[in-house]
């Protein structure tokens, strides 16, 4: 078995990663294929630039550290009517004006969609190439509702539902969100090495 590491100090973020990788396991450890996912808590330098920019230069640095394969996670939160910002930057984001700030953002724009866009970055060690998976899911920003302990995921309701992702059910979340699209792809790749 390879040991991969996943670069995250979230421990929610760390439980729904290891829950969609490992179909449900609630053991706090994950397998895929001929790999080990583990978990360190690492603090990388935050760069500017688009979301792929940004996970792969987490990703180089991780891998320098940690010397061996990384997996690390950057997550967008991107308005539409703002050409997808706060985009990467939204963890700042929520930080500086909080939730009912991000939905006051937009109370002049008749357009209140959203894109939650997560990519994974996998990097086999130092200086190997970093190899990126994307996934997108639409929906629109609406007032607080639900649980606020998982980022902005109380404004964030997905197309076709009713229920924000905090009001959802981890089980239905889990197969639809943003999160679940990417891993779903980083799954694949690790089965076929």
């Amino acid at each position: 078995m390879t040991t991969i590491t996943f670069v995250t100090g979230n421990a929610n973020k760390l439980k729904e990663v290891v829950a969609i990788l490992s179909n449900g396991s609630t053991d706090g450890s994950a397998s895929v294929g001929k790999f080990t996912i583990t978990n360190e808590k690492l603090d990388l330098e935050e760069v500017q630039g688009t979301i792929e920019e940004v996970t792969i230069h987490k990703a180089k640095s991780a891998a320098k550290i940690m010397n061996g394969p990384v997996l690390v996670e950057d997550t967008c939160l991107g308005f539409n009517a703002f050409k997808n910002l706060p985009g990467p930057y939204i963890k700042w984001f929520v930080e500086a004006i909080g939730l009912t700030g991000l939905v006051d953002m937009l109370y002049k724009f008749e357009d209140k969609s959203a894109n939650a866009i997560c990519t994974f970055g996998y990097c086999e060690g130092p200086d190997a190439e970093v190899k990126l998976f994307q996934g997108v899911t639409k929906g629109n920003i609406v007032d607080s509702r639900g649980p606020t302990n998982f980022g902005w995921d109380s404004i964030f309701e997905p197309e076709g539902y009713t229920e924000t992702y905090a009001e959802m059910d981890k089980k239905i979340k889990n197969t639809i969100s943003h999160r679940f699209k990417a891993l779903d792809l980083l799954r694949d790749f690790l089965q076929s090495q």
